[in-house]
């Protein structure tokens, strides 16, 4: 499973000029799953992103977690987290979780999200969307569950 936190002070997903999330302050989160994905992975990244301490304490020092600042969650699903592009110019997805066996990580990573008492919004599986975000910071980690375990 591949992460990418973005710290924002607001971020918005429409689909078809629909608004489908939006939060204020906290994070925009792109979330990848691979072909070795399961329910027990999803739960630690979640557990880790709920965990994370990316937000500045009093002293401006990177030190509070999303809940220290009551922050909430836009989650998008993003498949070409997985993209390969050793060869040539044109990226391959063979690596990427297909489907309804990705919607359904994708809907229970975000339920862990929610389990653990952080707000979450969500794009819609599999569309088109637009995404718009002002990066506070800018702060983007990258948390991918082969290199944390």
């Amino acid at each position: 499973m591949k992460l990418v936190v973005q710290r924002v002070s607001e971020a918005r997903c429409t689909v078809e000029g629909s608004l489908t999330g939006n939060v204020g302050q906290g994070y925009m989160i792109l979330a990848g799953f691979g072909l070795e994905d399961d329910e027990a992975i999803v739960r630690r990244m979640a557990e880790k992103v709920s965990k994370l301490r990316i937000f500045d304490d009093e002293e401006g020092k990177i030190n509070r977690s999303i809940h220290d600042v009551k922050g909430k969650i836009l989650s998008i699903s993003q498949f070409t987290l997985y993209a390969d592009c050793k060869k040539g110019n044109r990226p391959s997805f063979t690596d990427a979780l297909k489907g309804e066996e990705a919607k359904h990580l994708y809907d229970c990573f975000n339920k862990n999200l929610r389990d653990l008492g952080l707000e979450v919004e969500e794009g819609i599986f599999g569309a088109n969307m637009q995404i718009s975000l002002v990066n506070d910071g800018p702060v983007t980690i990258v948390l991918d569950s082969d290199e944390l375990w």
